[in-house]
């Protein structure tokens, strides 16, 4: 009877063992053809990003005319660059105030994807005669070589004498001769020496990705200081509106008394 047990046993563990195996068999031909499914997909992922940046190539193209006209018109508004650069929050913490004042001689920014778009971008800055450097144009442009490494080169600032943004002191003196309370960034011209990571340029791509289609949001961004000031006007004018209603109501009760009494006399 004990050994008809232990035999039994043994069938139900051979019965186990080959169901086992027919459950590994079928998960390994699952796992080959969910393999093959996915590089199905990859191959319709790569074709779609070969059609997208035939699709890009030739909007990119119909763009530039209009870019132009952007440009032309730009040129009309004083301080139009510097302003949209002050009023973007990531641009903005990088500029101290001789930066911004640097700035006001911008008068021309260009963003010029290389024709296959994928291999890089150019970044060209246009200024004014200034008294901080000799360079009509400051340029910086990030490549991408057939291996996928990133590079940058720049142009290289032609300093005035005693104006070197890049090589002042963490503390500088406002207008009114006061030494500012806080530290002042690193200068944003720094940026044109640094191609330490090109790959992750993150100025670089502010820039190209979310000033350049649409500089216009962030110059019409309003002050927020000349938003506060009208709200402390408002909320006066309204201070304001409710005395002068408290002390009608008061001159009206004092007017009723008085006619009350009048009324007594007679």
């Amino acid at each position: 009877r004990h050994l008809s047990s232990v035999v039994k046993g043994q069938n139900i563990c051979m019965r186990c063992s080959g169901a086992d195996l027919n459950r590994k068999k079928e998960q390994q031909e699952a796992i080959e053809h969910i393999d093959e499914v996915q590089n199905e997909i990859d191959r319709l992922n790569e074709q779609a990003s070969e059609e997208i940046l035939k699709v890009e190539q030739k909007y990119n193209k119909l763009r530039q005319p209009f870019f132009q006209k952007r440009s032309e018109l730009i040129a009309k508004i004083p301080n139009f660059w510097v302003t949209t650069f002050v009023n973007h929050p990531q641009v903005s913490a990088l500029l101290g105030e001789e930066d911004e004042e640097a700035l006001h001689y911008l008068s021309r920014v260009e963003v010029t994807e290389f024709e296959d778009i994928k291999s890089g971008y150019r970044i060209d800055f246009y200024f004014d005669e200034n008294p901080y450097f000799e360079n009509k144009v400051l340029s910086k442009e990030f490549h991408l070589n057939e291996s996928g490494d990133p590079s940058s080169k720049s142009t290289e600032i032609k300093w005035k004498s005693g104006k070197d943004l890049t090589k002042r002191s963490s503390q500088t003196q406002n207008k009114a001769g006061r030494k500012r309370q806080h530290e002042e960034p690193e200068s944003f011209f720094t940026w044109f020496t640094d191609h330490a990571d090109a790959g992750a340029d993150e100025l670089g791509e502010v820039i190209k990705d979310d000033i350049w289609p649409n500089p216009l949001q962030y110059y019409l961004v309003p002050d927020m200081d000349d938003e506060e000031g009208e709200g402390e006007d408002d909320e006066e004018d309204e201070e304001g509106l409710e005395d002068i209603d408290e002390e009608g109501d008061e001159d009206g009760e004092e007017d009723e008394e008085d006619d009350g009494e009048d009324g007594e006399v007679t």
